[in-house]
């Protein structure tokens, strides 16, 4: 982390009197294996570097940015981000980030059993992962795939407006596919998990996971079409939030594309519903101390009983609205700053799943869903996708159902939340969320 500080500093030395200049520096090392048939069928190990420049003159702002930290390519980084900036079209409201006064709570989402690890102990782990699964049931037919993969990072931030920040992380996951078959019917079922090193990942419950997921669907048919309770365990919950916590960006906010904009201060949720973002929280491993231009990050509510409380904002957006930055700029050392969502959690409920189940009528628990990305509008909320699940009849899970959508709109789906139960998980993206359950979505099937 000094060596890419220094790097930092002498860059923005070179700033002229009129300019302001960031530079974002980065480098690191990753690992990934992936098993098939008890073999090994990939094995990658490759170290990365980067710098990015970002150069604001008379309102013009230029970028540029290149894949190694030697400092004869640096320099010329520099020059090209001027000379691009030059290009550019003038905005008053451009500008680096500069120090608000918020002070950053320590964190240090580091592992050195990441470094300590042999290639031979993540070969195995994969080979065990994928021996797990074909083992798990005899219904399971094969693993599409089984992977392991960690990485160290470090990165920094310096700039001519006083950011002069640094931090690391490790990161370790694994991922399997499996496949089941009864007679003519086949299905697939996927797990993961993730952590700051492999000592935090929990193979036996990946595997389970696959091997439930790839069995559970066998035998599914089309269901009838209804009105009905859709619930979504955490990680389905976590992409639904996900898309709303999207919605209240200050980028999109400003150029008229989120259906929330000028609703501050008004209830557009259930009462049940708290939603945060916040990667100070050390327990999430999108934990961070600071944002993408080297901000203290924060815990912003974005929902407090239903409540809209605040839009996020990068600096470039705050000056736009007349506010300050929430510091919630993402970005790599390869491109610009951009508003972005860094750790959701949701508060939980005080039910359990059971609880939650039991007080539906009529209703289907999402096992899969699919085309989240073509099947939402961002700008309106119109809400469709694919899924498949189980349909609950009378509080108890029933048949499996495939070939199915379920639609609704975003802002219909917030007010509509019925249920937040209380298994809060921490999950492989960074989120913290519960299973929820929500009234009045049209299933659409026979």
């Amino acid at each position: 982390m000094d060596d890419l500080l220094e790097l930092g500093d002498r860059l923005v030395t070179m700033a002229a009197p009129d300019e302001q200049v960031e530079v974002v520096l980065g480098a690191g090392r990753g690992t990934s294996v992936r098993a098939y048939d008890g073999e090994i069928e990939a094995f990658t190990s490759a170290t990365s570097r980067a710098i990015g420049v970002r150069v604001v003159v008379d309102g013009r702002q230029g970028f540029a940015s290149a894949g190694t930290l030697d400092d004869g390519v640096a320099v010329e980084t520099l020059a090209e981000a001027r000379d691009n900036a030059l290009f550019a079209q003038p905005d008053e409201h451009v500008g680096l980030a500069e120090p608000d006064g918020v002070e950053p709570i320590p964190l240090d989402p580091w592992s050195p059993v990441v470094g300590e690890m042999t290639d031979g102990e993540r070969i195995e782990l994969a080979i065990d992962l994928e021996r797990r699964v074909r083992s798990g049931d005899p219904r399971i037919t094969g693993v599409r795939s089984a992977s392991y993969g960690d990485a160290q990072s470090t990165g920094a931030i310096v700039s001519s407006t006083g950011i002069r920040v640094a931090g690391r992380s490790t990161h370790a996951g694994v991922s399997v596919l499996a496949l089941a078959a009864d007679g003519d019917d086949t299905t697939t079922g996927y797990g993961y998990d993730s952590g700051r090193d492999h000592t935090d990942l929990d193979i036996e419950r990946v595997a389970d996971d696959a091997v439930e997921r790839s069995t559970a669907m066998l035998g599914a048919t089309k269901p009838a079409s209804a009105r009905l309770a859709i619930v979504l365990e955490p990680r389905f919950a976590a992409s639904l939030l996900g898309i709303a916590a999207g919605m209240l960006s200050g980028e999109r906010v400003l150029k008229g594309r989120s259906p929330f904009a000028e609703r501050l201060g008004e209830k557009i949720a259930a009462p049940m519903l708290t939603l945060v973002d916040d990667p100070t929280d050390a327990r999430s491993i999108a934990a961070d101390d600071h944002d993408g231009e080297g901000l203290a990050t924060r815990r912003n509510v974005l929902f407090a009983a239903g409540e809209l409380r605040t839009f996020l904002y990068d600096s470039y957006s705050a000056r736009r609205a007349g506010t300050a930055s929430t510091a919630s700029a993402v970005r790599s050392a390869r491109s610009t700053p951009s508003v972005g969502i860094q750790a959701l959690a949701v508060e939980p409920g005080t039910g359990s799943v059971d609880d939650l189940v039991g007080g539906i009528d009529l209703g289907i628990a999402v096992h899969s869903m699919s085309g989240l990305h073509s099947g939402v509008n961002a700008v309106s909320g119109d809400f469709s996708v694919g899924v498949e699940g189980h349909m609950i009849r009378a509080g108890a899970r029933a048949e499996p159902v495939r070939e199915a959508t379920i639609a609704s709109t975003i802002p219909r789906m917030l007010l509509d939340l019925r249920a937040i139960a209380d298994d809060l998980t921490w999950l492989p993206s960074g989120a913290a969320m519960c299973t929820m359950a929500i009234d009045g979505v049209t299933l659409g099937g026979t």
